[in-house]
């Protein structure tokens, strides 16, 4: 897959980390409804920048 791709992917999961606490979790009274998905979100936002910058090499200027 092509690296802007991932880079919208990443968008898309930010982008639902403040739609859906909001809607579809609001009605879950306790902290741990949107903590779960914030933290979640936040992992696969962890592995989607690994995933982007895996083919990234640090070039000399020799």
């Amino acid at each position: 897959m092509k690296r802007s791709k991932w880079i919208w992917l990443v968008w898309a999961v930010v982008l639902l980390s403040g739609l859906v606490p909001y809607t579809l979790l609001s009605d879950v009274a306790r902290w741990y409804g949107s903590f779960l998905f914030w933290a979640c979100a936040g992992l696969v936002v962890i592995a989607l920048n690994v995933l982007i910058t895996r083919d990234f090499e640090e070039h000399s200027d020799d």
